[in-house]
């Protein structure tokens, strides 16, 4: 991506196709889908790429097991659909992982191995695969030890997959900038422009610099989530009705709990089902469902509830763990924007599906899951197609990601495989201009050092919260967000043009972001 100062002075100067206002993986996908069909996009966030919900996930492509189990055949044809093609488009972003269900004496219909294996029959039917198993108690034991064992008769295994969400926002960035549309974080899209009852435009600021333009636009899409109604609301007489639910996650080392795969399981308190994971090395616990009711203009954050909900049922599950508060790394809280039924659901039974409404030349989604962007964005396009002719004909089957050229690397074939899926096309000029001292892995992480420079110099980083967050996650994975290395990446930092005054006000910003939204509460510490 070209940097921030190059892209600001254009923007007000050309007339966009589409401004699509969120730059979460649903504003991405449109981005990408639009930019292929030749149309002039723009792609703005108030805040950093993938800040809000698209971070925070559960880090799950998958087709979601309790959506067939609910009764939800479309949604789960449709995931399991679109998981199949990123596994082929994206490997090493985007990985298959086993996941287990524990059976136990006496554990009722909700854990009974056939009626299990029946659920899991149909979900390998909807997928077009056959990867499911079961484990005797022994077998399953040996894979995974210290799980609670007893009246333990086996588990069953199928398969969904893992990625890195925040990566797979940014991939698929970087495909809607390759076929020639424009992204640009922190500029925030503040009232729309009206001629003749239709949108015309938007006035947006720079959130940097606090310059503000008109943009000239013929439509506009708002993928803003949880946030739809703000821009709505200007043009639409009526509101939409959206949930939003957090959930909130532990982060533990792999030595505590060790792991290498999923595991779903029922909390001993209320049933609701939830995961414990490996991912990036380490071992996450999660997820929770509730309705958030804070103001969703600051970060969620997890409450000490929350943890002491999500330590009960680890140590349920592993009952020589013992884990404690001592034992947590990171936590992150997300918010899902969950199109409400009006039926006042359980959190956990709302529907996953997305929405989509057209108001004059407005375009309004919220709801969806990670999985399915693709084919959120082909919904979105085509309820623009009455202001955009042109992308009627357009091709709607076509691979989400170009793939990279053969690449000589200096790793090995696990870790050549992660790297092109973290930065495809863009691989062979990542090896190319980054300095080979730094094509080495940070301690206790799968992340290069070059990795952080790379960022700094072409993926818009703003803020250290940018780069230690979002363009990698060190602050989710290493003890007090990675100050241990701090010295290092302020050395890149300061190469890549960062001055020591502006890394001194961003260290101490990142700390106190740390401390209050991904450490625990101030209660448990």
């Amino acid at each position: 991506m070209l940097n921030r100062e190059q892209l600001w002075p254009s923007l007000a100067q050309q007339e966009w196709d589409i401004v699509v206002v969120g730059g979460g993986i649903t504003g991405a996908g449109v981005a990408r889908e639009a930019a292929r069909t030749g149309l002039k996009v723009l792609l703005i966030d108030q805040k950093d790429y993938a800040f809000g919900t698209s971070s925070r996930s559960s880090k799950m492509v998958h087709g979601g097991l309790r959506y067939i189990a609910m009764g939800d055949i479309k949604l789960t044809k449709h995931s399991l659909v679109e998981r199949e093609r990123l596994l082929q488009e994206a490997p090493g972003l985007v990985d298959r992982m086993s996941y287990f269900f524990a059976h136990y004496q006496g554990g009722g219909i909700k854990t009974n191995r056939w009626a299990f294996a029946i659920l899991l029959m149909a979900y390998d039917f909807l997928a077009g695969i056959k990867d499911r198993s079961y484990f005797n108690a022994k077998k399953f034991l040996a894979r995974v030890p210290n799980y609670r064992s007893q009246k333990l008769l086996g588990a069953s295994r199928y398969t969904d997959a893992v990625t890195d969400d925040t990566r797979l926002v940014l991939r698929v960035l970087d495909e809607a900038v390759k076929d020639g549309g424009v992204c640009l974080n922190y500029v925030k899209a503040e009232k729309s422009i009206m001629q003749e009852g239709k949108i015309v435009g938007l006035h947006v600021v720079d959130e940097v610099t606090g310059q503000r333009v008109s943009l000239k636009t013929k439509t506009v899409v708002n993928a803003t989530g949880a946030w739809v109604n703000r821009l709505r609301q200007q043009i639409a007489p009526e509101t939409v009705s959206v949930r939003p639910q957090r959930g909130s996650h532990l982060v533990v080392s792999a030595e505590r709990l060790p792991l290498q795969d999923a595991l779903i399981l029922f909390h001993p308190d209320d049933q609701r089902a939830m995961f414990i994971y490996a991912w990036e090395g380490r071992t996450v616990i999660g997820t929770t469902d509730l309705d958030h009711k804070t103001d969703l203009d600051d970060e969620a954050v997890i409450t000490a509830e929350e943890v002491n909900y999500l330590l009960r049922a680890a140590n349920h599950e592993f009952p020589t763990a013992k884990l404690t508060t001592a034992d947590v790394i990171a936590t992150f809280s997300g918010v899902r924007p969950i199109v409400s039924s009006g039926k006042g659901l359980d959190p956990s039974k709302e529907r996953r599906d997305h929405a989509v409404w057209a108001d004059n030349g407005l375009i309004s989604v919220s709801g969806g899951k990670l999985t399915t962007f693709r084919q959120i964005a082909q919904d979105v396009l085509t309820a623009a197609e009455p202001w955009l002719p042109s992308i009627k004909q357009r091709e709607q089957k076509a691979a989400i990601f170009s793939q990279a050229a053969n690449l000589k690397t200096p790793f090995d074939a696990a870790q050549e495989r992660r790297f092109i899926g973290k930065y495809g096309y863009l691989a062979g000029q990542f090896l190319q201009e980054m300095p080979a001292d730094e094509l080495v892995f940070i301690p206790e992480t799968y992340t290069l050092w070059a990795e952080l420079r790379w960022a700094l110099r072409y993926e818009q980083v703003v803020h250290l919260d940018d780069l230690l967050l979002r363009r990698s996650r060190l602050g989710l994975l290493l003890v007090d967000g990675g100050l241990h290395h701090i010295e290092r990446i302020k050395a890149i930092a300061l190469a890549e043009g960062w001055t020591e005054s502006y890394w001194q006000s961003e260290l101490a910003r990142y700390q106190s972001i740390w401390q209050r939204y991904y450490s625990l509460p101030q209660g448990l510490k």
